[in-house]
């Protein structure tokens, strides 16, 4: 297979991102197809013995075993280095089994991590319960607070993790800050970039030694298929990752790799409408008499708007707001509304919302839900490409029933 050329002499990272998105990572077969190739086969065959034993041992570069390589998915880790100007990929089965490759591969019993506290209830299980169960000890801090992330720094502290914007607050940590912490004590720094997506922010470029998506979100944008990426450095991709996905399997499918291929060909439309969108909606709520609290990082009145524009290119495909009355108002408004669908997905081509407390986040105590500011009547909204007018109408309209 041939790697494709970008139109014109130039390198591709000197293109700006929508064309990486376009062109960046193509092999084509000996037939020249147009449209990526989808590979859909477990193994591989060898021209002789030899040649077996050459890939096996890392002197012949190719295929193996589509457990941990195999064209398609080449081709969206490629892309995925690309557009985030990483040095390395690594594609997995599910957003999760990013975040828990990406922490716990390079880890061993008696390491430490530092975390903060708003994670998404799958990530906080990760960190909270799941580590500990193999001797590695993990310390939850308010993100916000740099002077918690200091404190919490041991000599055995490994890697640092958090979300910026978090899930479903839409807080916003400062990735530069932290990093500094946790390269100061000889730590790692890993960031969820899911809500911002590689559109409006770079975490490898704020410090970040390493990055992970859902690819099940914006960059397959469409509700088809599941997907993961861990973005690194080339080291930390072949000392950490590539060994541990090829031993344990979370592979991705070669079937979702090509989908989310297709998928990153529009990424930046679409979440660059689904802001605008989102942007809009925002402005509404926040002057609704039945709304007492809104979240939104491309608002001046966000809780860290000053590190939102020093961070970010833009604000998020999501909004937080909460709805007067608790509980049973939120479920009144949830279900009033025609367009937006009730689903605990996000970043899909249709508008979603979804009531953190009894979903997302519904597994941590009513007073931990509190402390993140995940309160009963709270609401978290995706924008999907829906006419913003028709969005604004239809919330205008099930907020009455609040």
């Amino acid at each position: 297979m041939s790697e494709a050329k970008v139109p014109s002499s130039k390198p591709s990272h000197a293109y700006r991102p929508e064309t990486r998105l376009v062109h960046g990572g193509v092999l084509r077969s000996q037939y020249g197809e147009t449209s990526e190739a989808l590979f859909l086969t477990q193994g591989f065959i060898y021209e002789s013995a030899e040649q077996c034993e050459a890939r096996f041992t890392g002197h012949d570069p190719g295929f193996l075993y589509s457990r941990f390589s195999n064209p398609t998915v080449s081709m969206f880790e490629q892309r995925m280095v690309e557009l985030e100007g990483a040095e390395a990929a690594r594609a997995t089965a599910t957003g999760m089994a990013a975040v828990t490759t990406a922490i716990l591969a390079p880890l061993r019993a008696g390491d430490h991590v530092v975390a903060a506290k708003a994670l998404f209830g799958s990530c906080r299980y990760v960190v909270e319960d799941l580590l500990p169960r193999y001797g590695i000890q993990s310390t939850l801090v308010d993100g916000h607070d740099l002077d918690q992330w200091q404190k919490a720094m041991k000599p055995n502290t490994k890697t640092c993790f958090l979300e910026s914007p978090t899930n479903p607050t839409l807080d916003v940590v400062d990735i530069s800050a932290v990093a500094e912490i946790a390269h100061r004590g000889g730590a790692r720094l890993i960031v969820d970039n899911v809500f911002a997506t590689p559109i409006w922010q770079s975490p490898l470029a704020l410090g970040a030694d390493a990055v992970v998506y859902s690819a099940t979100k914006h960059i397959d944008g469409q509700g088809r298929c599941l997907g993961g990426v861990i973005l690194s450095s080339k080291d930390f991709i072949q000392e950490h990752i590539h060994t541990f996905l090829r031993q344990t399997g979370p592979a991705m499918s070669p079937f979702n790799a090509w989908v989310l291929l297709k998928g990153l060909e529009t990424l930046s439309l679409r979440v660059k409408a689904q802001t605008e969108t989102a942007a809009a909606l925002a402005d509404v709520l926040a002057k609704h008499p039945k709304i007492s609290r809104l979240v939104y990082p491309g608002r001046s009145d966000h809780p860290q708007a000053d590190i939102v524009k020093k961070q970010m290119r833009g604000g998020s495909t999501l909004i937080g707001f909460e709805v007067k009355g608790g509980k049973a108002a939120a479920f009144r408004t949830l279900n009033a509304l025609k367009l937006a669908k009730i689903s605990n997905n996000l970043g899909d081509s249709k508008s979603i919302v979804t009531h953190p407390a009894t979903t997302t986040h519904q597994r941590l105590t009513p007073e931990v839900r509190a402390e993140l500011g995940i309160g009963e009547g709270f609401i978290r909204f995706s924008a999907g490409l829906e006419h913003r007018d028709d969005l604004i109408e239809d919330f205008t309209a099930a907020l009455e029933k609040a």
